[in-house]
């Protein structure tokens, strides 16, 4: 894999030409639809805002492109749909989110579309995938979150349906959804949990805003539920399921976090040298100072390790080959070396890096929390050496 900045694909044209498009779209309608509403990394995000955006990018392809063609999309590999991820966290758009949808959209919905029955294709996801409608996740609870079995969310049988009771947090995309993915407690056992549907305008389900993360965003809600129905058609797969709907995409999950933040990373090198070749000290370019030289060698390095190791177990994935190990290795290399890249792009920018409203402060905040989401640095260190003990 060659080091660049802007990789051309040239070994893979169908992919080269989407990354084209893509780019084509993200630097120039996407960039003027945020300057014409006057987007900035503060803005409120609503449904009225990324609509259109859902809206555009599905006809241009983009929107749920990962799909099934039976679904309504291209049936990308994992490494296709890797590369396109970066590209749109390289971007530094802040509706970037909405273009492959993972704001509320099909990525959100993840591997359901494989378990649902046709009613709920129909219903739900389907809409989703044409960006008609949208849906959050909700798994983690307050004091269930790595030990996401803690939680005290229960489902009731009740006639045709279940009652569901419960608080989860951190449901991202919960503002703008119609509708949760929710895994709760079989009421009455210890280890069987189901996943449901719950449309959010169910009578005994309130959306709230919830906490504000680090990175700024006003993207989470808490989904609070008091004795809420849900008809038994909501319930996705069978009852005792739901932990394997919920936690069954994680290996994927992992390593599809890493490409966005290569994404992110990328973007920070590259203010990172423009920085240093513009910003004059003492007579001349920051880019002449040996020491700024290092940490700019240092953190081309350590993009480079990432990226590599990250594209060799998307292609043992496409291949059919589940990089369980590797994927816990990617998840903590490419998490802890993205915040090693922005804390130096930090340092290089000085007191620029300090400010907020500088796109390196923000990449520098929403990079530390992924050190954290989709299980934390020292679960994945767990998990490796789990499964180094495993090895023969």
């Amino acid at each position: 894999m060659t080091f660049s900045l802007r990789p051309s694909y040239d070994g893979d044209p169908e992919l080269a030409a989407l990354v084209g498009r893509l780019r084509g779209y993200l630097d120039g309608e996407l960039a003027d639809y945020e300057r014409e509403h006057g987007v900035d990394r503060t803005t409120p995000i609503s449904r009225a805002l990324l609509e259109p955006v859902w809206r555009r990018s599905r006809e241009l392809g983009f929107y749920g492109i990962h799909l099934a063609p039976e679904f309504g999309g291209q049936g990308l590999t994992h490494t296709r749909l890797a590369a396109l991820k970066e590209e749109v966290a390289a971007a530094g758009r802040v509706l970037g989110h909405s273009v492959l949808g993972e704001m509320g959209g099909p990525l959100r919905a993840g591997d359901v579309f494989r378990t649902a029955t046709p009613h709920q294709l129909g219903t739900y996801l389907l809409p989703v995938a044409r960006g008609e409608r949208a849906c959050c996740f909700s798994l983690t609870e307050a004091d269930a979150g790595s030990d996401v079995r803690a939680m005290s969310t229960t489902a009731v049988r009740d006639g045709d349906g279940y009652r569901l009771t419960g608080h989860k947090v951190f449901s991202s995309a919960g503002p703008v959804a119609d509708f949760a993915i929710v895994i709760a407690r079989m009421d009455g056992t210890e280890k069987s949990f189901s996943a449901f549907i719950v449309d959010l305008d169910s009578p005994g389900c309130e959306v709230v805003d919830g906490a504000t993360p680090m990175s700024g965003e006003h993207i989470e809600s808490d989904v609070i539920l008091k004795d809420c129905l849900v008809p038994a058609a909501n319930l996705i797969g069978a009852e005792g399921d739901g932990m394997k709907i919920g936690l069954g995409r994680v290996t994927v999950n992992r390593l599809l976090h890493c490409p966005t933040l290569l994404g992110m990373t990328r973007r920070a090198l590259q203010l990172t040298l423009d920085r240093a070749r513009t910003r004059v000290v003492h007579g001349g370019p920051l880019m002449q100072l040996q020491a700024i030289q290092h940490k700019l060698a240092n953190m081309a390095t350590g993009f480079y390790a990432a990226r590599s190791m990250t594209y060799a177990a998307l292609a043992d994935l496409d291949a059919g080959t589940p990089p369980r190990l590797e994927a816990f290795m990617c998840k903590l290399f490419v998490a802890e070396t993205a915040f090693d890249i922005l804390d130096e792009a930090v340092q290089i920018h000085g007191k620029e890096g300090l400010t907020q409203g500088n796109e390196v402060e923000y990449l520098f905040r929403k990079v530390r929390m992924f050190r954290v989401l989709t299980g934390t640095s020292e679960i994945q260190r767990n998990g490796i050496a789990k499964g180094l003990a495993m090895l023969p």
